[in-house]
């Protein structure tokens, strides 16, 4: 008897704690709803990459930038919403933001001498409070090297003319086109670009030749600028890298690109200004579908500059 009704006291209990879940279950949850940012009106974070220590005794500072918003570029002039401080560096930076994430656009060299100084950058979009970042040499978690990467990878050399000055890294040699340039009239724009990187050639991830990616950008002008395949270029399917980083798909290569396959050559592009002005164009070239090169370790990638003056 004693134990039929220990049965029945066990029984009575689960039915409570069970009736007691259901009525818990069938209550709403509370409101979680997750925050969905706007497409515009978000700030542009200047970034410092890191500096490197030049043979000379000078260190070049590397800045880079994240436009947060999904709609289209962003134009920042210079003045007090886009400067650089001290004042004798202002007018390196860009003043074209393009969506995303965008490392080492652009370099500024302190001399030996004032090698300890701080450069900072401000920038200031819409209703957004001042963003801005200090570039100093004083911590060596920041410094960058030019040294050969585990598989020899290094940046690309690039050049403007046949028998003209080559560059290597971010910072990188500026120079005008001498061709008269006027509104809705296409120009061709050239570079020429190889990948000095030594690899060993028994490594079977190098049986073929590793490519270069070349990307036309405005660095700096009053408006876009339309960059259209060149018909000399030609048409290469994008090369997956060797190795896949933090879960991104290969490149897709845009308007603005152009794969030279071969690891060298000589890159044509088609450009459109619809706007009379001063323009500063940036050329990237990169060779990060190398195992060992890729833009979240600052290798390995070239910039140089082309300045335009557009006519009516």
């Amino acid at each position: 008897m004693k134990k039929n009704a220990s049965l029945l006291a066990t029984a009575v209990s689960m039915c409570l704690v069970l009736a007691s879940l259901s009525s818990y279950a069938q209550q709403p949850l509370p409101s979680r709803a997750l925050t969905i940012l706007p497409p515009a009106g978000l700030p542009i974070v200047p970034v410092m990459e890191g500096w490197y220590d030049n043979d000379d005794g000078s260190v070049t500072i590397s800045f880079g930038y994240h436009n947060k918003n999904d709609l289209g570029t962003i134009v920042v002039p210079f003045g007090e919403n886009n400067r650089i401080e001290p004042t004798e560096f202002d007018g390196v930076q860009p003043t074209f933001f393009d969506q995303t994430r965008h490392t080492g656009v652009f370099t500024v060299t302190l001399p030996e001498n004032r090698r300890n100084e701080s450069v900072w950058w401000h920038i200031k979009t819409g209703e957004n409070s001042i963003f801005k970042v200090p570039g100093r040499a004083s911590s060596e978690a920041y410094q960058l090297d030019r040294r050969p990467r585990p598989q020899g990878t290094v940046s690309p050399l690039v050049w403007f003319d046949e028998d003209g000055e080559r560059s290597s890294g971010p910072g990188g040699i500026v120079t005008g086109l001498d061709e008269r340039v006027r509104v809705g009239s296409p120009v061709t724009l050239t570079v020429h670009a190889m990948d000095p990187s030594e690899r060993d050639p028994n490594d079977p991830r190098f049986d073929e030749p590793v490519a270069l990616w070349v990307n036309w950008a405005v660095h700096q002008g009053p408006e876009a600028v339309v960059f259209e395949r060149h018909e000399s270029t030609e048409v290469v399917e994008p090369v997956a890298p060797r190795v896949f980083r933090r879960g991104r798909p290969p490149r897709q290569p845009e308007p603005q690109d152009v794969i030279l396959a071969e690891g060298s050559g000589t890159a044509n592009m088609y450009a459109t200004f619809t706007e009379a002005g001063e323009y500063l164009l940036r050329i990237q070239v990169d060779n990060w579908p190398a195992p060992d090169s890729s833009e979240e370790d600052q290798c390995c990638w070239t910039n140089v500059y082309q300045r335009v003056t557009v006519l009516p």
